[in-house]
């Protein structure tokens, strides 16, 4: 059988234990055909094939991406953006360059603002000093907080507090008033509505559907899907594992698979809240059963054990340093939790557990090790969501259970794009060492999946890569939690798809495995480690389709 495309003269890492390297790769019929030396693959050259010469450059199985959320991070991408913003002054300047620019915008949304951006911290005042007569607000790097102005909680009925369930907060100021600071999903829902975006943030705020969309919404929504995946592709993803989303979602994606509009591999959770009954379940399994081919499935239930460390959300075994008595609260307690995993396990779900905080941490490895003994042990691969800081005696439950360790190296202050403050602070100089430990949980036997979380961070792959081999502990009391960049590049494709079931699809470049595939523009053993983020992707194919072409690359 000829093939349809032939790389040679590579550097390829198969991420296949047979064999780890190569030089050359044909695929045929949006599979892998073979995989060798430049002499066995250039027999496969039939008269219509194509042929691109790598000239020594790294091919890899193409990136799965672990842990996004597409439709809000495609919708995200026309924001005003944050990152680089500090103070009063540049907030400012750039809320009113961004207005200027867009007159004609209903709600003014801004993504990617550190918790340290205003000294004393954002308020709905500050935000009205910018701009008053047009609703505005932010959200928070992590997405976890929301700031709005006095209008834009006026307008979406949050300006004299909403009841939220524990762990969720409108903080509300001694004029009996909010103060536009909205802490998780229950306290900002209605915010994010007036942008426009509450059928996509259903999947993580409420888990419900929405209601009736009519085919313009539908459209509009398929759009951002779309536009995220186009944007994931220029770095190389072709698989990956969203953590919000529905029935809704699916359909979404299922209709633009329909019109030739799907360029990436995608999972879709069911996302189950503490106020659910265990009979909602049956909606994952029917999920689960009408979307279940290579390239639209579910077959996970996604949660929240806690929230983020920057705004006390997270749950903590003990007391934050900075804030005496406190430690948060478990979202789902363990006598809730327990029985919960134990039958989500027993109708043969995964389940992926957000869980940052040590204490939460601890609850979500006891309730598998609950649902294990009650159900007996079974391929799993349940997964916990960040684990930014986990008690040492809880690092080998976690690979003793077969629990995946889902990890986003951009996310440890200081690595990529998050500054130190505050988190460094909440977390304690004494905890520094039980904090985001990446190669100790590797090196514990913990199966290790990479991901960014987009858009809670960028979702450039190689700029992840970069962090995950550079970082620096932050006190001589820290072990240095560095992968190898190999480490890395495997949790980042083959971890990535053992993690999501998906490894007898895609993850490696091995025969009759699906042809996912990345060529970079450069060798990646061969640049500094510092120089890795500026590597470019050369060429994306996804199921033997080119998803993304630099310009210049033949193909």
């Amino acid at each position: 059988m000829p093939a349809d495309l032939i790389f040679i003269n590579a550097k390829a890492l198969t991420m296949d234990p047979d064999m780890p390297r190569a030089e050359a790769v044909a695929i045929a019929a949006g599979r892998i055909l073979a995989v060798g030396s430049n002499a066995d693959i250039t027999a496969l050259k039939g008269a219509a094939t194509k042929v691109v010469d790598a000239g020594g450059r790294m091919l890899l199985p193409g990136f799965v991406e672990s842990h996004l959320h597409l439709g809000l991070g495609g919708s995200e991408l026309s924001d005003l953006q944050l990152t680089h913003v500090h103070g009063i002054d540049q907030l400012r300047e750039a809320f009113l360059a961004y207005a200027a620019a867009n007159p004609d915008l209903p709600f003014l949304m801004a993504q990617g603002a550190d918790y340290g951006l205003i000294e004393g911290g954002a308020n709905r005042h500050i935000l009205d000093s910018i701009i008053a007569d047009r609703p505005i607000a932010m959200t928070s790097h992590d997405h976890h907080t929301i700031w709005a102005n006095t209008l834009a909680l006026e307008l979406s009925g949050t300006l004299n507090g909403l009841e939220c369930s524990p762990g969720h907060e409108v903080v509300m100021g001694a004029d009996g008033l909010a103060t536009g600071e909205l802490l998780e999903f229950e306290a900002f829902g209605r915010v994010v509505d007036l942008a426009g975006r509450g059928r996509l943030n259903l999947g993580i705020a409420t888990g419900g559907e929405p209601v009736n969309p009519s085919q313009a919404e539908r459209d509009l929504d398929k759009d951002m899907f779309e536009r995220g995946q186009i944007h994931c592709a220029q770095y190389g993803i072709t698989s990956m594992v969203m953590m919000d989303g529905n029935r809704y979602t699916l359909e979404c994606l299922r209709e633009l698979q329909e019109e030739g509009r799907l360029l990436a591999r995608v999972k879709v959770p069911f996302h189950y809240k503490p106020n659910m009954d265990h009979s909602e379940l049956d909606r994952a399994v029917e999920m689960t059963e009408s979307f279940n081919d290579e390239w639209l499935s579910s077959g996970f239930v996604k949660m929240f054990m806690d929230g983020v460390l920057d705004s006390y959300t997270a749950f903590m075994l003990n007391d934050y340093p900075t804030k005496p008595g406190h430690k948060s609260v478990a979202l789902f307690p363990p006598d809730q939790f327990n029985p919960l995993a134990a039958e989500i396990d027993r109708r043969g779900l995964q389940i992926a557990v957000h869980a940052i905080g040590d204490g939460a941490v601890r609850t979500t490895i006891d309730g598998y090790e609950t649902a294990q003994i009650q159900n007996g042990k079974r391929d799993s691969r349940h997964r916990i969501e960040h684990i930014e800081l986990i008690d040492r005696a809880d690092v080998p439950r976690v690979g003793a259970l077969g629990i995946v360790a889902s990890l986003q190296p951009s996310h440890p202050p200081g690595a990529m794009d998050f500054g130190m403050e505050p988190t460094l602070t909440n977390i304690g100089a004494a905890r520094w060492p039980d904090a985001y430990l990446h190669k100790t949980l590797a090196d514990h036997g913990a199966p290790v999946a990479y991901a960014s979380d987009w858009a809670v961070t960028d979702v450039a792959v190689l700029r992840s890569v970069q962090a995950a081999v550079t970082r620096l502990p932050y006190s001589d009391a820290c072990t240095d939690e560095r992968l190898s960049l190999e480490e890395s590049l495997y949790a980042y494709t083959a971890g990535g798809a053992w993690a999501a079931h998906t490894d007898h699809i895609t993850g490696r470049l091995k025969p009759g495995l699906a042809a996912d595939l990345v060529l970079l523009q450069e060798d990646l053993e061969q640049v500094a480690p510092d120089h890795i983020g500026s590597v470019q992707v050369a060429l994306t194919i996804c199921g033997g389709r080119v998803t993304y072409a630099a310009e210049g690359q033949a193909i």
